[in-house]
């Protein structure tokens, strides 16, 4: 998909206060927002068969009122074949300007077009309405991961900018560790957040870089 960049449910649990990580990343974007591919990031996942899969994907924000990152995808991929039977994965952010790193482990969650709730779709068209013209198109190419396909396939006819097509995913990655890496210094620094279900809220750890 492309690379064009902008930012409640029933199912989200609405943090009592912004999750402590959110504040130095919210600094990392900001210092880096010259930089278009500072919104890209790595996401690894893991196939049904053990092994690893990675892949650079663009950060669409935060889903109202919670901690989870946005991203959106197509349900014809192997992509999404693969988090439907194994959701957790990692992503990996580096911030050159900065020289910062954001490990964010988590697991996955696929808004796809049969999702039963509606606050949810209604994300998953908000997310559909804010990708550019280009990107809305690519969604109406030829089936992803299948042989050539011929020139026209990739020539579809401009899909609805209000209705997301069937096959038009949202992606949810809901954290529950973060560490955090400042390249900068001597000794470098490192932080681990760790949420901890019990009492409902992160822990915050420097670690040994």
């Amino acid at each position: 998909m492309t690379s064009d960049h902008f930012i409640a449910n029933s199912e989200c649990q609405i943090p009592n206060s912004v999750a402590p990580w959110r504040s130095p990343l919210a600094r990392a974007l900001h210092l880096n927002r010259s930089l278009p591919y500072a919104r890209y990031l790595q996401l690894a996942t893991v196939r049904p068969d053990g092994r690893p899969a990675n892949r650079t994907v663009v950060f669409r924000g935060f889903l109202d009122h919670s901690d989870r990152l946005k991203f959106v995808s197509d349900t014809r991929s192997q992509k999404f074949v693969q988090l439907e039977a194994q959701p957790w994965a990692e992503a990996c952010w580096y911030f050159p300007k900065t020289r910062e790193q954001f490990r964010i482990t988590g697991t996955l969650k696929a808004i796809a077009s049969d999702y039963a709730d509606s606050r949810l779709q209604q994300a998953r068209s908000s997310s559909w309405q804010e990708l550019s013209d280009s990107a809305r198109l690519q969604f109406a190419w030829a089936h992803p991961g299948e042989p050539r396909a011929a020139a026209d396939a990739f020539n579809p006819q401009a899909p609805s900018a209000e209705v997301p097509l069937p096959h038009f995913c949202l992606l949810l990655l809901k954290p529950v560790q973060v560490d955090r890496l400042e390249l900068c210094g001597d000794p470098q620094n490192r932080t681990i957040y760790t949420w901890v279900e019990g009492d409902r809220s992160w822990s915050t750890q420097a670690v040994n870089p």
